[in-house]
């Protein structure tokens, strides 16, 4: 199943490295996903961490609505910085994670991460959606190479097989 924890021989993944946890699992992988972008207003994410567990081509994709135009956005991972960075100066941001379903072929691997978000940590959920996170397994680390993202709506409701147990 999940390839887990295993010893690196890769220079870029060496056991003293503070991110080897991150990549040495999915479960890592996720967790590190949620955390490096959460925090107060105005904090500092954790980017340096966040462009480790991901591929350097990786790309963000979600649907935009605000002309009425349903359109697909893309951005690279130092444009998503961008513009996270933008929207934390004044709002605090926590995203967590409230069910994962993950799907498994040789280094491949797809995960349907749904999430609640939080203005002020430990506040009341303003938000829920769904990830599709799309991994590869190479060097011995696990890592992203694509995210899409859509928000839970009043007419696009989180399906029951995504909804937490």
């Amino acid at each position: 199943m999940e390839t887990q924890n295993k010893n690196s021989k890769n220079p870029a993944v060496k056991k003293n490295n503070p991110f080897i946890e991150d990549v040495s699992s999915i479960n890592g992988l996720i967790k590190a996903f949620y955390e490096v972008v959460s925090g107060e207003a105005g904090e500092k994410r954790q980017w340096e961490r966040d462009e480790f567990i991901h591929n350097p081509k990786a790309i963000y994709t979600y649907l935009s609505n605000e002309s009425g135009d349903l359109k697909q956005v893309t951005l690279s991972l130092k444009d998503f910085h961008k513009e996270t960075d933008n929207m934390v100066l004044e709002t605090a941001f926590y995203e967590n994670e409230i069910n994962r379903e993950v799907k498994i072929f040789g280094n491949i691997a797809h995960v349907w991460s749904t999430y609640e978000t939080r203005l002020e940590k430990n506040g009341k959920v303003e938000r829920r959606g769904v990830n599709s996170i799309q991994l590869f397994y190479s060097n011995e680390k696990w890592e992203i190479i694509s995210l899409t993202f859509d928000r839970e709506t009043q007419n696009n409701k989180i399906p029951q097989t995504f909804n937490p147990k």
